[in-house]
């Protein structure tokens, strides 16, 4: 009526070595690795989401994210909320709350002729008031003086 040795493992042996020697491999080089490069991927999403948005000020939230690498992650809250901001003073001194690259796509589009209707109106509507306010950044300059490709 002798019980069993108990056993902690169901490896014993070579085998157990063989399997906390690899699961030391993995804990010592490859989490590093995958941290490393998540913790990039999470601090450069205010940077990719600045540019989807044509924020005018991406370059500096790029810097900002750049920092934020530098001293650990503290700067990042405050890139992520700068990215997800209306720009509002910028629009009332410039006229507009998009960055120059906005334009050179859009006159990308018109050349090519895959603006809708109302993308069209909405963009010059944009246009109009820009010139309203004062000059038109280069960008949106060459956009006004751009042909439509369905017109001509």
């Amino acid at each position: 009526m002798a019980s069993a040795p108990a056993h902690a493992s169901f490896l014993s042996g070579d085998a157990l070595d063989a399997v906390a020697d690899v699961m030391a491999w993995v804990v010592i080089v490859i989490v590093p690795v995958i941290a490393i490069v998540v913790f990039w991927i999470v601090h450069v999403m205010p940077e990719k989401i600045a540019e989807k948005r044509h924020h005018p000020q991406a370059a500096a939230i790029q810097t900002l994210c750049l920092l934020s690498l530098v001293f650990g992650g503290l700067l990042w809250p405050i890139a992520w909320l700068w990215a997800y901001t209306k720009p509002v003073l910028y629009k009332m001194a410039y006229g507009t709350d998009k960055h120059d690259q906005h334009f050179a796509e859009l006159e990308e589009r018109l050349r090519a002729g895959n603006l809708t209707h109302a993308e069209r109106a909405r963009l010059e509507a944009e246009l109009a008031a820009m010139e309203e306010r004062g000059a038109l950044p280069p960008n949106a300059a060459a956009l006004r003086a751009a042909p439509d490709a369905r017109e001509g």
